[in-house]
């Protein structure tokens, strides 16, 4: 039986993410990539980072996993979510 206590936290913060609704973080985070990134080619290279996304900055290296020199909004989310 489904505990009356896990129906009124699911009301109160919504349908998980993989209802296919975006999740508050990630409306976070894409704001906030948005803002940063300066030229809006939709990329961060490590300066826009450090200027708007500190955390990403500071984990630069691990999330640019190919080392392109730039991390996209699909590699910091899926950082985020690890």
């Amino acid at each position: 039986m489904i505990q009356p206590v896990f129906i009124a936290l699911v009301l109160l913060v919504g349908a998980p993410a993989a209802s296919g609704q975006e999740s508050f973080r990630d409306r976070q985070i894409d704001a906030r990539f948005a803002a940063a990134d300066k030229n809006q080619d939709g990329k961060l290279t490590l300066e826009e980072a450090q200027a708007g996304m500190p955390k990403v900055a500071a984990n630069f290296d691990k999330i640019d996993t190919q080392k392109r020199g730039y991390v996209t909004l699909d590699q910091i989310k899926a950082a985020a979510a690890r």
